[in-house]
């Protein structure tokens, strides 16, 4: 194959944003821009038209009743989505001004800058230890690795209960620690965004609070988008909260997400412009 026939090559995002690889003019204040975003599965339209800026070391907060489509577009924002058959997403998805969908991006790096915490804790069948020092060592990070642990540990405010027993299975800690060992275990690969998809719905109220406690702290880093369907948590730690529903078709049975209202958190939960947000959050309807 000649040389300019040969595709273009695959950049990591990390050096794409240094690089600025075709930036596109955006809000300076946004680590995310999402112009009329839309997601699919097969032929379903999952969610539709969302445009919208995500601002620097903020919580953002996705709410709304069940099937909106608040994850689905949660995972589109670090390509997830590409790990579903038949998952697509149209429009921009833009990330400090680069296309998170370009064809120059490589979207194993960035699952690495765009970290996610899943619903449900999910640690390794390993040691504590090795559970952070996973990514570091994926990315060759083999130096320093004990500085890397207990930094990531300290940050996910677990390092005082844990640093007596690294070597132990992660499996022995409670459903709070685990959570907050999967968020050391995200932040150990030095992500610019941590996604959070229903982090505390499997916790009780103690480590809960925990984990909030954790989330606004950790904001003075890293930009963090929170799904939740508990309204009082996105009322407690949440600046910006952006309000869905669903629409649904009666003929083929299909439901697609729309974005209604997104502002600060103070103003959708006392203020709200549109009529649907107002009864979603006072509890009249979802």
């Amino acid at each position: 194959m000649s040389e300019t026939a040969q595709s273009p090559p695959v950049i990591p995002i990390a050096r794409a944003v240094q690089d600025r690889v075709n930036p596109v003019e955006t809000d300076s204040a946004n680590t995310f821009d999402l112009q009329n975003v839309r997601v699919y599965y097969g032929d379903m339209l999952a969610v539709k038209d969302v445009s919208m800026g995500i601002h620097h070391n903020q919580i953002t907060a996705f709410i709304g009743p069940s099937g909106c489509g608040k994850s689905t577009l949660l995972r589109s924002l670090n390509r997830m989505n590409d790990l579903i058959p038949g998952a697509r997403v149209e429009g921009d998805v833009l990330y400090h001004g680069i296309d998170v969908y370009g064809p120059k991006v490589d979207p194993v790096q960035v699952r690495n800058v765009i970290g996610m915490v899943f619903q449900k804790p999910n640690p390794f069948p390993k040691s504590i230890y090795d559970n952070v020092a996973f990514g570091p060592r994926l990315q060759g990070r083999k130096k320093n690795l004990d500085d890397i642990v207990e930094e990531a540990l300290r940050g996910a405010a677990l390092w005082d209960e844990v640093k007596d027993r690294l070597k132990d299975n992660a499996y022995g800690m409670s459903g709070g620690q685990q959570q907050r060992l999967c968020i050391a275990r995200c932040i150990a690969v030095q992500p610019d965004v941590i996604l959070m998809d229903e982090p505390c719905s499997a916790l009780d109220p103690v480590s809960t609070g925990r984990i909030e406690d954790l989330m606004v702290e950790l904001k003075k880093t890293y930009t963090i988008v929170i799904v939740t369907h508990n309204m009082q948590q996105a009322a407690r730690v949440a600046d910006m909260t952006a309000f869905f529903t669903v629409s649904a078709n009666d003929e083929t049975g299909s439901r697609t997400g729309m974005l209604v209202e997104y502002a600060s958190t103070s103003k959708i939960f006392s203020d709200p412009v549109d009529t649907r947000t107002e009864n979603y959050v006072s509890g009249r309807f979802g």
